[in-house]
């Protein structure tokens, strides 16, 4: 521990002798039956005020084995309760059938909450998001092609009464009002960003009464949707990074009286594949907690304890920016359960907060850990020899038409003799390598919508091959409708003749535990086939087991398991270069390791560490996504559809052309900005229609940008059409910083009709914050963006 640590402590300790004399009793969750309502200004437990000092904590990404040590420390932070999130989808993995034993049992985990003196609010969806694979929904709904999500679908409201029934029967018992810590249970989640059908809203509250919960219902919206599919009997909280202030302000408009709360307050951000990592603002993080408590605000801190989403269940951010298995957030509580100068920051200030009767204990001490020293993986299983046999021959297929979950299909057709063309597929999601006679000509990349490879020409019918690799489902708006696999027709184009591809062969690998069991291997050195993608296993042993980071650095992009467990997923692009392993995971002796790496390593060798590394970027491994530097922007001669000029602050803010503009492209172009800063930046673009209406989405990517933040921070241009508005698109800052005019241009995929636009500038409460826009020009065209030459 380091000499400021000690005397974070030693304060903190001064000052709950001083805060916390008094003999009355705190409001712990003792067993016995108790009270909870929603006064007219705080809320009331037993009738006394009770201010909620909350943080995130998902069983699912903690090891069961250290639930208990992880509560321990939300404790000593200065929390009194902890928020839940229930993942359907990790809880109902085949229709019908539900798991809750194990690592699944929550149930349990809000037992030992309890017995450590927590409550709990529970947040059960059945959507929550959470960078989670299709925000918690069973990828099974997408058997049905054409399901409404998160709607009131009768397809989907059958299968989502039926999960909440049985939420209501595994949790029901364990409320406040039936002697358990659960105080608040929340009906879906930010669905005003989703839509705003208050009636859906009601359908849910009532399956949730009908659930038998009988403790208050709540709602939570970002700032700037409180209102859309606001119901007056659900109770509504606020999500936020920044600000409280303002955010209060607005959810005073929908409720006038009542306990003020934050639902997500976030002390960090998550990371996706490719971009730096996340670091919160201490300062202002401390700040904005601060003015919380001294208005008896109450919170949640999304993340107290990130912790890391084991298996294949990370999701992916919009358009499609797929998580890291890391999820630290940059936490007070971090990745492996250690205590941070963010987790003694937080325990300071709440120690001057204490209600009557609490009291911190001290913060339980670090897990061991250890080193492993390098081995060599010494068998290797290519995939093409270990295919099963295919599925019969039919048009392209998704991998919910052929009822698997994740992992690779490799699709097989053949292509007839003739000269080089092109080879497209309507979308292919989410990577597809593409292989003619067994050779590899190119990567299909849903980052930057490639779906074309040119192809050489051929003497005679040759086998093509695609072999298709998943991330997580999009977990944002509208985009969790993600089905996985190619999305047909195939189409091959030699000159002017095109020819759509039929009778595919399908082969499934679903990286499940069976799978892995049947595979065959061999030495390394004797393996025959040269293709990249293969599994790779070795063994190690321990004296001790403890925790430790794998080295992935060596290796490619693929999926780890140790012991037959499914860890997770890693990518030598970065952030994370490695992967956190529990002791408890691990044998006193001998260990298995297989690693399934589509690329291939540099060396075939793996190591633990002692301390993790969540932020080297390395984008020269990077195979594809994007190639902004490939082209140019072209405004010569185009006139603006618009000029106008942003107000200060951080509110959102509606522009409305003269007339609708057409076009495949959408350039903001910034003059300058407030402050006289040479920055530009935006946490959010929206394009509306004639009709106000927003325009789908789903196939937009950024085609151009002039400047953005890829060292200091995730300032990358993608931030500004993903749907959150607590990232956000920065110009460079860190190195160099480029001068005004700045422009971010938006690929529509298609042409669109556009009458307006939505901007939310960067967040924080500093008025001349770098990066907020003041003049600016809108151009909306074809051709905007070209090849250079």
């Amino acid at each position: 521990m380091t000499m400021t640590k000690r005397w974070g402590l030693a304060l903190a300790s001064v000052l709950m002798m001083i805060g916390c004399g008094t003999s009355a009793q705190a409001q712990t969750p003792t067993t016995g039956k108790h009270t909870f309502k929603i006064g007219s200004e705080h809320f009331l437990l037993d009738g006394k005020k009770m201010v909620l000092r909350c943080g995130e904590i998902h069983p699912t990404r903690v090891p069961k084995e250290y639930w208990r040590h992880r509560l321990q420390l939300c404790k000593a932070m200065g929390l009194n309760t902890v928020s839940v999130y229930v993942f359907w989808n990790y809880h109902e993995r085949e229709n019908g059938t539900f798991a809750w034993e194990g690592q699944a049992d929550l149930a349990e985990f809000c037992r030992i909450a309890q017995e450590e003196g927590l409550w709990v609010l529970l947040r059960p969806g059945p959507y929550v998001c959470s960078e989670w694979e299709m925000g918690g929904l069973p990828w099974w709904l997408l058997k049905h092609d054409d399901i409404a999500l998160r709607s009131r679908d009768p397809r989907f409201m059958k299968e989502a009464r039926e999960y909440i029934k049985e939420v209501g029967r595994v949790f029901g018992d364990l409320q406040v009002t039936r002697g358990g810590p659960i105080l608040m249970v929340q009906v879906e989640n930010e669905y005003g960003f989703y839509s705003d059908d208050a009636e859906y809203m009601g359908e849910l509250r009532r399956v949730f009464l009908d659930a038998g919960f009988d403790v208050p219902l709540f709602a939570c919206n970002p700032i700037w949707h409180l209102r859309r599919g606001h119901r007056d009997d659900l109770f509504p909280v606020v999500n936020f990074g920044s600000n409280p202030r303002e955010a209060f302000r607005r959810l005073r408009e929908i409720r006038k009286d009542g306990p003020l709360m934050s639902g997500e307050f976030y002390p960090g951000w998550f990371d996706t594949w490719g971009n730096p990592h996340h670091y919160g603002n201490l300062k202002q993080y401390l700040a904005d907690i601060e003015y919380m408590l001294e208005n008896d605000a109450s919170f949640s801190i999304y993340m107290a304890h990130g912790g890391s989403t084991f298996g294949l269940w990370a999701g992916a951010d919009r358009p499609f920016k797929p998580d890291t298995s890391s999820y630290d957030y940059d936490a007070p509580i971090s990745e492996a359960g250690w205590t941070t100068k963010k987790f003694f920051a937080a325990r300071e200030l709440m120690s001057r907060y204490l209600l009557p009767g609490e009291t911190i204990p001290e913060p339980a001490a670090n897990n061991p850990v250890m080193t492993i020293d390098a081995f060599e993986l010494t068998e290797r299983a290519p995939v093409f020899e270990n295919l099963p046999a295919g599925r019969q021959k039919s048009e392209l297929k998704t991998y919910e038409q052929l009822d698997q979950a994740f992992g690779v299909v490799v699709y097989r057709t053949t292509l007839p003799a003739g000269p080089a063309g092109k080879l497209s597929v309507t979308a292919a999601h989410d990577f597809g390598w593409v292989l003619l006679g067994g050779e590899e000509v190119g990567v299909f990349d849903r980052r930057a919508q490639r779906y074309k490879v040119s192809v050489p020409a051929r003497t005679e019918p040759t086998q093509l091959d695609i072999l298709i690799y998943t991330m997580g489902r999009v977990n944002f708006g509208q985009q969790i409708h993600d089905r996985k696999g190619l999305h047909g027709p195939g189409v091959l184009t030699m000159g002017s003749r095109e020819i759509e591809l039929k009778r595919w062969e399908h082969f499934q690998l679903p990286m499940t535990a069976g799978m892995l069991d049947g595979l065959k291997y061999r030495p390394l050195s004797s393996s025959g086939s040269t293709e990249a993608a293969a599994f790779y296993r070795g063994t190690f042993s321990v004296d001790r087991a403890h925790d430790t980071f794998l080295n992935l650095r060596p290796w490619g992009k693929g999926i780890v398991w140790v012991n037959g467990r499914c860890i997770g997923r890693f990518w030598n692009i970065g952030p994370t270069q490695t992967m956190y392993i529990p002791g408890p995971w691990l044998n006193e002796g001998d260990n298995e390791i297989v690693i399934f790496d589509l690329i291939g390593p540099d060396e075939p060798v793996i190591a633990g560490l002692t301390e993790p590394n969540l932020n080297e970027l390395r984008p020269e491994k990077n195979f594809g996504g994007s190639r902004r530097a490939d082209v140019k922007l072209v405004l010569e001669g185009v006139k603006p559809a618009h000029e106008g000029a942003f107000k200060s602050g951080d509110q959102v803010q509606v522009v409305k052309f003269a007339k609708p503009v057409s076009g495949e492209f959408f350039c903001l172009e910034s003059l300058n900005a407030f402050g006289n800063r040479e920055f530009a930046g935006a946490a959010e673009l929206d394009l509306i229609d004639a009709r106000g209406r927003n325009i789908d989405r789903s196939t937009w990517t950024i085609a151009y940008v002039s400047s953005e933040e890829r060292v200091g921070e995730d300032g990358t241009a993608e931030n500004a059409i993903d749907g959150q508005t607590a990232n956000f698109w920065h110009t460079q800052w860190d190195g160099a910083q480029p001068k005004h005019p700045h422009h971010l241009v938006i690929g529509l995929g298609k042409e669109e009709t556009i009458a307006g636009f939505r901007y939310v500038p960067r967040p924080g409460g500093d008025v001349n914050a770098g990066g907020r826009i003041k003049d600016f020009r809108i151009y909306v065209g074809d051709g905007l963006v070209v090849p250079k030459q």
